[in-house]
């Protein structure tokens, strides 16, 4: 099994660009230091990079840098002591305070961008009857298809200029406030717009912008695109809002023939239960995908003290040669919708009461109507999730090093950060994950011996001769089901990872053939 042909090869470290020391320029010192040398090759940088407005990052308002948090020189210096990046096209969405948006809603209907966003009456018409609100509420053989990432219908009403009041597609975030004019500070307040407006792929002006955007990336110096909630994209009357077929195949396969013009390798990032299969259907045409199985997957194991369901997946992935990232914790929660069908409901719902009585926060999914239909992630750092135990944390290191696929070290796993609270309660859940750390913080935990020992876990990973491309993997479960070793091969040169779940241990031995 050949599971590492990727170029380039290496371990990724994941932040915001304000993450450590508060500018992208820190963190190339970061980088430049003897703590992180020859520790990563690769950098996802998260968008927030780019000027936008909510959901850290996620709400675009347009893809030039923010120069307050990176510059040009930053990637340059990135691209000098060799790291490679990764960057985020959040392809479903743009925000409220984006030219575009704010252009329909200078113009209304005179807008060359009134066909960009889908306006949810026009989708809806035939197909539903106006409710109270005066929005359609579509009828109920469709309201039943709709998944939904927030209660309540996905809707955001604004005001035209003519007067009228008029109702877009949001599925995710929004905010709207009373303010004076910008340009008459006394006057009478209007209201703001903030959301992340879904963008009309049926429009080829929409086609454009995602053509620009990446030609931005690649410019920027991206290797890897995450296309971020491209599932929501493709929308139908008749079918689900979310990975519809074969609508959402064919934009993908539209966008790969764009970014294959500039070189770009597209990871599209997709949450579902492993059941659906999505991720099978995902690598059947070729992409790489987010190994989200392996962060619940990993918690079990150890937390149990036994290999069998985790060894199960890593079954899968050699088996199916399966290209994949893989992580502990992300900005985003603990994935616990995507390890159904690999782990029974009950251990499901365990895990989840383990991570909440240690400080985690459950994000769910809801129905039409706003009642919960389902959980979705647990919100909390990959310590955290583990009690806080520095042995656990190292033997979960171990393991994901030693997985298939390219490993992503989140900024906060590597520092072994704790749950801050007061984020999460002032800014939502995912903020108990996203802590800025300033440079005295990041000197201190650097000399942590937890923290020293998986960078020196992460070189290992990311120079050893046994790792890259052509290589192979072996796996082994002794019969107690207990520990599970893994062994990578490649020309002379071979890595074994011995890791005893029940004792809570792990080695490594390296030979040279």
């Amino acid at each position: 099994m050949n599971n590492q042909d990727f170029a380039p090869h290496g371990v990724m470290f994941n932040a915001y660009p304000d993450s450590c020391g508060g500018t992208l320029g820190d963190i190339v010192s970061l980088f430049r230091s003897s703590e992180f040398r020859d520790a990563f090759r690769l950098f996802y940088i998260l968008p927030s990079m780019f000027r936008s407005d909510l959901d850290r990052g996620f709400s675009v308002i347009a893809y030039d840098l923010d120069r307050n948090l990176a510059t040009d020189r930053d990637l340059r210096d990135l691209r000098e002591v060799g790291v490679e990046l990764k960057l985020d096209f959040v392809l479903n969405h743009l925000s409220a305070q984006s030219p575009q948006f704010l252009d329909l809603l200078a113009r209304g209907d005179e807008s060359p961008w009134a066909d960009g966003f889908i306006d949810w009456n026009r989708f809806w018409e035939g197909h539903g009857e106006i409710g109270p609100e005066g929005y359609v509420v579509p009828d109920q053989e469709h309201l039943d298809r709709l998944f939904m990432r927030k209660p309540g219908l996905p809707v955001l009403k604004v005001r035209f200029p003519d007067g009228s009041d008029r109702f877009y597609w949001n599925t995710f975030y929004q905010h709207v406030t009373m303010e004076p004019p910008q340009d008459d500070p006394g006057g009478e307040p209007v209201p703001v717009y903030r959301g992340q407006m879904d963008l009309n792929a049926r429009s080829e002006l929409v086609w454009e912008f995602y053509r620009d955007t990446l030609a931005a990336l690649a410019g920027y110096g991206a290797r890897i695109v995450r296309l971020d909630a491209f599932a929501y994209l493709h929308k139908e009357v008749g079918s689900s809002n979310f990975f519809n077929t074969p609508g959402t195949w064919e934009y993908l396969e539209r966008i790969r023939s764009i970014a294959d013009g500039y070189g770009l390798e597209l990871l599209p990032e997709i949450h579902s239960a492993h059941g659906d299969g999505i991720h099978r259907q995902l690598a059947e045409r070729g992409y790489r995908f987010y190994d989200f199985f392996f962060p619940a997957l990993v918690i079990d194991a150890i937390e149990s003290g036994t290999a069998h369901r985790l060894a199960r997946w890593i079954s899968e992935i050699r088996e199916r040669g399966y290209r994949t990232v893989t992580m502990l914790g992300c900005h985003d929660g603990i994935p616990v919708l995507d390890v159904k069908g690999i782990l029974e409901d009950d251990r499901i719902d365990g895990l989840i009461d383990l991570i909440t009585s240690r400080g985690g926060r459950v994000k769910d999914l809801y129905g039409p109507d706003g009642t919960r239909i389902a959980y979705y992630q647990v919100n909390a750092t990959f310590f955290s999730a583990l009690g806080e135990d520095e042995d656990k944390l190292l033997l979960a290191r171990a393991i994901q090093l030693f997985m298939p696929g390219i490993p992503q070290v989140w900024y906060l796993d590597l520092f072994a950060g704790t749950n801050d609270y007061a984020a999460a309660d002032a800014g939502g859940h995912k903020e108990i994950n996203r802590t800025n750390l300033d440079a005295s913080e990041i000197e201190r935990r650097l000399a942590l011996p937890v923290v020293r020992r998986q960078l020196e876990l992460i070189r290992f990973r990311n120079t050893h001769g046994a790792f890259g491309p052509g290589a192979t993997l072996a796996m082994d479960v002794d019969g107690s089901g207990t520990v599970l070793t893994l062994t990578w091969t490649r020309d002379t040169a071979t890595a074994r990872l011995e890791a005893d779940l029940a004792a809570g241990t792990w080695t490594i031995d390296t030979a040279e053939t």
